[in-house]
């Protein structure tokens, strides 16, 4: 379904959406910034560049749902479906930070099976097609191999609305500090994991997203050979709304002393 004519339109059509996102964030009205829930911001350029994405999506790709964070979806269908996040990172680009990405997962029979992220303002574009591995703007990308918990750079996002697991959840951060060299917390979980997959951080957790945050980027990091599952260690992390995702030899030795402080 996905070929390399498919990518490049893709492509495109991410570019053109990203290009509309950078315009308007010089200028986004008050006024058209809504508050879905606490911290949980919309901007009328969300809604706009979904629309673009449905639309476009839908010419490309007869015959597929939509699952989006703005109209909601099934999560399994019996079609194809696409999972949409428009702007990964509103609260960023409503403050004029320029880490924001577009997000967007193929889903056939319960299986990803492809996906796109673009970074408007680095102008990268990663992408993964099942068994076909992972790229950045057609370059071919790997998770590192670092070995060591100590030697490692991992990214984060904190909790927004919901607390159930906060104090485990500080505790292990308390830890990450202590242990690693360090934790980023960039505000765009679909960055976060693109980057993973591109070597460049090497590993990311966090709780409380949805599957149009993280369905684009799973794929990403286990095409580029990584290990995504959920705090549990199973594969439900789109159902279960939680992810780890790291390189293949770091993944014992952090999720045992992650499971041991997040559910202490």
């Amino acid at each position: 379904m996905i070929d390399p004519s498919s990518v490049n339109q893709i492509h495109q059509l991410l570019r053109k959406v990203g290009a509309f996102q950078i315009e308007q964030q010089k200028s986004v009205p008050q006024s058209k910034i809504d508050d879905k829930s606490k911290n949980n911001f919309v901007t009328f350029v969300d809604k706009e560049s979904e629309e673009q994405l449905i639309e476009n999506l839908h010419k490309l790709f007869p015959g597929t749902d939509f699952i989006a964070e703005e109209r909601g979806g099934q999560l399994f269908s019996s079609k194809p479906t696409w999972i949409i996040d428009p702007l990964d990172g509103t609260t960023n680009y409503i403050h004029q930070i320029p880490v924001f990405s577009i997000s967007i997962a193929l889903m056939i029979q319960k299986n990803l099976v492809a996906g796109f992220i673009y970074h408007p303002h680095a102008d990268e574009f990663f992408y993964a097609i099942r068994d076909n591995g992972a790229f950045l703007n057609d370059s071919p990308i790997h998770v590192t191999h670092v070995t060591l918990l100590k030697d490692s750079l991992w990214a984060t996002g904190f909790p927004t609305h919901d607390f159930p697991l906060l104090d485990g959840y500080l505790n292990f951060i308390k830890y990450s500090i202590q242990h690693t060299h360090g934790l980023r917390r960039l505000g765009s979980a679909a960055i976060d994991l693109a980057w993973v997959s591109a070597g460049r951080l090497d590993g990311f957790f966090e709780y409380g997203l949805s599957p149009w945050d993280v369905a684009a980027g799973a794929i990403l990091v286990q095409e580029a050979g990584g290990i995504v599952t959920d705090f549990s260690g199973n594969s439900d992390f789109l159902e279960k709304k939680e992810i780890i995702a790291t390189n293949p030899f770091l993944f014992k030795e952090f999720f045992e002393n992650f499971k041991t402080l997040l559910f202490d």
